[in-house]
């Protein structure tokens, strides 16, 4: 349905929306809350919190204490419907505390003269404590801090006693788990090598190892099966996936059948790494050792873990023994081909409608996901020039072609607003270049000299296409159009713009500005802007508008300036 008419009119629960700064408004869900913005707020300010949490112990204690505690105590504080307000006074607080920690570590990094603040830096980390209370008290007021813990009787202790527990465990544990002292390696990294060496020696001829530094691979090139190498990164996303989505999905699902499917995820993934590794020594050798190093060396692992999420998720949904409600005969064949046709709906849809979401919601992810899914593969397949690059923009095209029936509904109309506020967030991203004169260094510039005229000019022009057109489209659709309102609602899609809250902007914000790595900080200035001019004028399209300005002269500004870092 079109945004501008739906503005004020999604039913019986447009009355029930919360304030701006009240989502979510029971116990459990501040809690979910408390913990995601401390997680956020620890990240941003590392510095500062470096020297309270120093050798990741204190910090070990604190995730593990909340972790038991909303875990064991979850049933008692979930039957806990109070409305808690908000405390605005005591978030603004927190936010000008992080925002002062921000500004300090930002000058001491840049050189403005503020060696004052530097020393051991216990006056930031008292700065970040200051926040974590404020925070605290902004999500939860005192009385009912207070009515928890007597709610809860001594499960607040047992936490903290299990964080201690976890403090002081976590190193032994690891130790033995390596055996370092015993052996000189991890178990898994002497399986991952022997494994390996058995593999290739079917495939490459003159394979050389040394069991003694666990080093295999050909004259040519070679590989040092690292701790990271043996797998044990991947068994545990596994692991910690399988969980939570059989948590998640745990009325649909049969139990304790469901459990043999955990042990074939973590099989599958130490079988892929072995094929990664086996993989790499081979691309290495017989084709590009930069390649094998710099892209796929990062990326193949990714792959494997999301090829094996994918296939836990549609064995726990679609195997009869495992799932409680079988599908429908129109449903199980899965009937994704986007015909006009919508009177049998797909797997996806009827997952999503069995889960209380709306079925749009494969039209506001699958285009942003398709981004993610090529650059994975581009990137694995590129050494320091991502030549595959152009398959990013034919995917997420793709995608929205695909959709774009559902597409159609979303109101693209935009106003004078939005192209101004995507021109301030561009002179906010380029600033520190401009003022300071200076460009970090980047391979892209001297890898697109080396190539022919053509080649060059037809990459840039796909990379600047992709992030005027489809970038903003796809980013927007999950962050913005699905995100930000999701938290508000299962029903997002029928959620006016206008009716968005701060914690839902702030968290969609702070997710969109993570994914920007480096420059993390002004992606979450920028998704805040994004969302404040939809909120504001309530149509999609002027944060895709805006969106599609900033990335617009930003590429001009690549182009004229020579700054191909900001690419």
């Amino acid at each position: 349905m079109n945004q501008d008419a739906s503005r004020g009119s999604i039913g019986s629960s447009a009355s029930r929306l919360p304030r701006f700064f009240s989502f979510p408004h029971t116990l459990i869900g501040r809690l979910y809350l408390l913990g995601a913005l401390a997680a956020l707020e620890y990240l941003a300010c590392y510095p500062a919190t470096a020297v309270i949490f120093g050798h990741q112990r204190f910090h070990r204690i604190a995730i593990v204490a909340f972790a038991v505690f909303v875990g064991l105590g979850h049933s008692r504080l979930k039957a806990q419907q109070e409305e808690i307000p908000f405390g605005r006074s005591f978030f603004s607080g927190n936010l000008l505390a992080i925002a002062a920690i921000l500004t300090l570590d930002y000058g001491n990094a840049h050189g403005f003269g503020w060696s004052f603040f530097d020393g051991s830096g216990y006056l930031r980390s008292s700065a970040f404590l200051l926040a974590a209370a404020l925070l605290a008290l902004g999500c939860i007021p005192i009385r009912n801090w207070i009515g928890t813990i007597r709610t809860t009787g001594f499960l607040w202790l047992y936490s903290l006693l299990a964080g201690v527990a976890g403090w002081y465990a976590g190193d032994p544990l690891r130790t033995a788990w390596n055996l370092s002292t015993a052996f000189g390696g991890g178990i898994l990294q002497r399986v991952a090598f022997h494994s390996v060496r058995a593999v290739l020696s079917f495939i490459l001829p003159g394979i050389t190892s040394d069991a003694a530094t666990l080093t295999i691979g050909t004259p040519r090139y070679s590989a040092f099966i690292a701790g990271g190498c043996s797998g044990i990164e991947g068994l545990g996303l596994v692991l910690v996936f399988t969980i939570v989505w059989l948590w998640y999905f745990r009325k649909e699902t049969r139990f304790p059948q469901a459990f043999l499917l955990v042990p074939c995820a973590l099989v599958s993934i130490w079988l892929l790494n072995i094929a990664r590794l086996c993989a790499l020594i081979f691309i290495g050798d017989s084709i590009s050792e930069e390649v094998a190093d710099v892209g796929f060396h990062s990326q193949a692992g990714w792959m494997a873990f999301t090829a094996v999420a994918l296939g836990f998720s549609m064995a726990t949904q679609r195997l009869s023994w495992v799932r409680k409600r079988p599908l429908s005969a129109s449903s199980s064949a899965g009937d994704l081909s986007g015909s006009e046709d919508e009177a049998s709906p797909g797997f996806g849809e009827n997952v999503a409608e069995e889960r209380g979401e709306s079925p749009a919601i494969r039209a506001y992810l699958i285009p942003f996901l398709a981004i993610l899914a090529a650059s994975i593969v581009s990137k694995a397949a590129s050494g320091h020039f991502e030549w595959l690059y152009p398959l990013r923009f034919v995917a997420a095209a793709t995608a929205v072609w695909f959709f774009r029936k559902e597409l159609r509904k979303v109101d693209w109309h935009f106003g004078w607003v939005a192209p101004l506020v995507g021109a301030g967030i561009f002179f906010l991203w380029v600033a520190p270049s401009w003022f300071l004169h200076r460009h970090e260094a980047s391979p892209l510039g001297p890898a697109l000299l080396a190539l022919p005229f053509a080649a060059r000019w037809g990459w840039i022009a796909i990379r600047a296409v992709a992030a005027v057109v489809t970038v903003p489209i796809a980013e927007e659709l999950a962050f913005r159009g699905y995100l930000a309102r999701r938290l508000v609602s299962r029903s997002f899609d029928q959620v006016p713009f206008t009716h968005l809250t701060m914690i839902p902007v702030v968290i969609s914000s702070a997710v969109f500005g993570l994914m920007h790595g480096q420059h993390w900080l002004v992606g979450m200035v920028a998704g805040l802007a994004y969302a404040g001019v939809v909120r504001w004028t309530g149509r999609f399209g002027d944060a895709v508008a805006a969106h599609a300005t900033s990335n617009l002269l930003l590429a001009a500004w690549v182009l004229v300036t020579g700054d191909w870092s900001q690419w």
